[in-house]
């Protein structure tokens, strides 16, 4: 392999029902950031049946080139037909660098396609870098359980592969009038690559929303002190028309579901507020949260390394804080309400 016939970013874009999935926008952002340090250009690759109109969003959000494949057998992802248009088109275009989302179907196809194509694949990252003396992508990720972070290259093989976490990476804003090249590929894909048939596709609707959409979060720590006290956050919560998220150590002890951890092992969330409850501000769960706009930090505890990220820093009880708050809060109300 001559790595230096490999050229230009590709992002995988999921769609479903034939839109497209907010983490391959994402991505596209990044890899705009990664493209312009190489010198390349972004290229965005997406697969599906009655997928035309969708190139444009992509373009917009950033992609120079997009490449579509419309075919009865991509209707509905199936690992095979997805994992044979995509070698197909690595062979014919040799990008230098594959990005996928680490969602269900990205960890499900990312490691397909990086073994049909022999190169590496780092899954599960949160910071994608180029080195600068080698043009290597460097893919940190957490491993060890959250505790150490690993930054992997893979500077043999090409396409150099990762797979990124829904959230980490910032969409860039939308503009319909950017240019941007469409390549409608038609691709020829085995009948023997039809080898699972799907008998029904049963839709479920959460019962809870997601954190990563909320524009408000209250987040606990172990300082909450247990299940009761995040009945506290709730109120906040409740009142600032916000969600409750938590720490991992929080989910581990079963204080509250696991789909409200925020942090390397979590969810990565970006909300214009975030107040940290008894949250000591370990690395682990700072990566999750650092991109939010304005952080408040409640914390007994002075030297607690979560001030070193927070706006305002408020030391004390947060079973004190929070009431008084929530007093406050109820004043706003009645006095709004009685200048009506």
């Amino acid at each position: 392999m001559n790595i230096e016939d490999y050229k230009g970013v590709f992002v995988f874009v999921e769609q479903v029902d034939n839109v497209v999935s907010n983490v391959g926008l994402e991505l596209i952002g990044k890899a705009s950031d990664l493209a312009q340090q190489i010198g390349t250009k972004v290229t965005a690759v997406l697969l599906g049946k009655n997928i035309e109109s969708e190139y444009k969003k992509l373009g917009a959000y950033g992609a120079d080139v997009v490449v579509g494949v419309a075919h009865p057998m991509l209707e509905i992802y199936k690992t095979e037909p997805y994992t044979h248009v995509l070698a197909e088109l690595i062979k014919e275009y040799k990008p230098e660098i594959f990005l996928f989302g680490a969602t269900a179907l990205g960890r499900d196809l990312a490691p397909r396609v990086s073994s049909r194509v022999q190169t590496g694949l780092t899954a599960d990252c949160t910071v994608l870098e180029i080195e600068e003396e080698t043009n290597h992508l460097l893919a940190t990720r957490p491993a060890f359980g959250g505790n150490v972070m690993a930054t992997i290259i893979c500077p043999k093989h090409r396409p150099q592969m990762a797979t990124v976490r829904p959230g980490v990476m910032e969409m860039r804003p939308y503009d319909e009038s950017r240019p941007f090249e469409l390549i409608q590929k038609e691709i020829d894909i085995p009948a023997s690559c039809d080898n699972v048939e799907i008998l029904e596709v049963v839709k479920t609707k959460s019962t809870s929303a997601d954190i990563q959409e909320a524009p408000i979060l209250v987040s606990g720590g172990r300082g909450v002190g247990g299940k009761e006290g995040f009945a506290l956050l709730e109120q906040v919560a409740s009142k600032l028309g916000g969600m409750v998220s938590a720490s991992r150590a929080c989910t581990d002890e079963n204080w509250i579901e696991k789909d409200r951890q925020v942090g390397q092992t979590g969810k990565t969330v970006r909300p214009k507020l975030y107040i940290a409850c008894g949250i000591s501000g370990a690395i682990q769960h700072v990566a999750g949260m650092e991109e939010s706009e304005l952080i408040v930090a409640i914390n007994k505890d002075e030297t607690a390394s979560i001030f070193d990220v927070a706006d305002i820093g408020l030391v004390g009880d947060l079973h004190k804080i929070l009431p008084a708050f929530l007093e406050e809060l109820s004043k706003t109300e009645h006095a709004n309400s009685a200048l009506k």
